[in-house]
């Protein structure tokens, strides 16, 4: 169990990571997009591994970040420019 809650984890980081740098880099609405889609499947590995330790503090984070990022998908993924 401690390996699939280190993996987890890690998966969780390195893809934050990778996320926001998507985002700062400004290439575009799809690339953003792209990101936030990224920083959602974070969110949930997050919330796994807070689930799985009992960190409730992480998970609470991640649940305001997992909403967060979905308006993020929302707005450079789904919605109409211009609206």
């Amino acid at each position: 169990m401690e390996t699939l809650i280190t993996t987890l984890k890690w998966c969780a980081a390195a893809s934050g990571v990778i996320a926001a740098f998507m985002v700062s880099l400004d290439f575009g609405r799809r690339v953003t997009g792209w990101g936030f889609v990224l920083f959602v499947g974070s969110s949930i590995a997050w919330l796994s591994g807070a689930a799985l330790t009992g960190d409730w503090a992480l998970g609470t984070q991640n649940i305001v970040l997992f909403g967060i990022n979905l308006l993020g998908v929302y707005r450079y993924l789904v919605r109409k420019t211009g609206v």
